[in-house]
């Protein structure tokens, strides 16, 4: 699981108990917080060991992170160990020339063109950049005002308009791109969304989006003309049928939602078809304890069990337990400790949060 935080300047890695393939999901017992810094952790600034407000980020298959360092209008690359980072992007100053980024707030990998996809945000842009050596960088998608990016397994991509107040599907070649969530103007209908922020996509191409200021997370089927809900919609609150500005949010191989519950502080998870959620991180309180989080914002899906975090107030870090991990399969049997890095499970499945602060 992958955690980031905006409001200490820290990227943090924790192992955590991921998803068992059970018939008792809520079985599953303890996480562990154990974390050293593998990332920043020099206070706030722009060197190469420092990061300035992190927004996303993306790992790659080599535990290689990838961090959209948006106060310092760059893509920055940490190798697992090292004690500084490296640019890809970006890292010219702000701007809108070729080689300059404008606070970008998310990245992605694209390993079959083996670059980056980046959302340019104050240049209102999606920019294609070389993984190789950063020779090329070109716009793909224009005048978008892009929050969040993900990519299905045909190659599409999926951009947020926080501005028009929808998600438009870009197949490989297009131009205009194809409305697949709201686009109906703001609203809370069920074929409108409000700002919304981070979108997932499953494997059935149906998409997930964080419906923001209507504090839910809807669900489009493919080719639907309007959503389901399927974690919040009751109001802005902090009852477990609630939620108050969700952000980034994954779905599992189960279908079962997690969504990050901003302004409660806390990782909400939604079992497919449920009239509730139950908090599965977080204790609803601001904080920077293991158990605490501050303004939850992106969440994502990684094959392992890992925890990133970033803390944006002091310095800027990524950490990774070392501890061991115990696994409570049900009521009467346990499985065996695990002393590791990272732990791969049946599903092949964790769950990676940003967090940001919240004004």
């Amino acid at each position: 699981m992958y955690i980031d935080l905006i409001f200490v300047n820290k990227i943090k890695l924790f192992v955590s108990a991921p998803l068992v393939r059970t018939a008792n999901l809520n079985s599953i017992l303890s996480w562990i917080h154990n974390s050293v810094t593998v990332a920043g952790g020099n206070g706030e600034g722009n060197a190469m060991n420092q990061l300035k407000t992190p927004w996303g980020l993306c790992v790659d298959d080599e535990q290689t992170v990838y961090i959209a360092d948006c106060s310092n209008h760059r893509i920055i690359e940490w190798k697992y160990g090292a004690t500084a980072g490296e640019v890809m992007a970006g890292g010219n100053e702000q701007g809108n020339r070729p080689k300059q980024l404008n606070s970008p707030r998310d990245v992605k990998i694209d390993k079959e063109r083996n670059s980056f996809i980046i959302c340019d945000y104050n240049n209102e842009r999606i920019i294609r950049w070389s993984r190789q050596n950063g020779a090329n960088d070109e716009t793909i998608i224009s005048n978008v005002r892009c929050h969040g990016v993900t990519m299905d397994d045909r190659g599409s991509l999926y951009v947020v308009d926080e501005d028009e107040h929808e998600v438009r599907r870009y197949r490989i070649g297009e131009n205009q791109g194809t409305v697949v969530a709201g686009g109906n103007g703001q609203g809370n209908d069920l074929n409108q969304l409000f700002n919304p922020t981070y979108v997932f996509v499953d494997q059935d191409h149906s998409v997930f989006v964080s419906d923001t200021n209507n504090h839910r997370v809807m669900k489009w089927r493919e080719g639907a003309k309007q959503g389901i809900v399927v974690a919040g919609g009751q109001g802005q609150g902090s009852n477990l049928t609630q939620l108050s500005y969700p952000y980034g949010i994954v779905v599992d191989q189960l279908g079962t939602v997690y969504v990050a519950d901003c302004l409660n502080n806390r990782i909400m998870r939604w079992f497919e078809g449920g009239i509730h959620g139950s908090i599965f991180v977080g204790e609803n309180v601001a904080g920077t304890q293991q158990k605490e989080l501050y303004g939850p914002v992106g969440l994502s899906l990684d094959r392992e069990g890992n925890l990133y975090q970033y803390i944006q107030q002091h310095d800027g870090a990524i950490a990774i337990s070392n501890r061991p991990i115990q696994i409570r399969i049900d009521d009467s049997e346990e499985h065996e400790r695990f002393l590791c890095t990272t732990l791969q499970f049946e599903i092949e499945e964790s769950i990676q949060v940003c967090l940001q602060r919240t004004h």
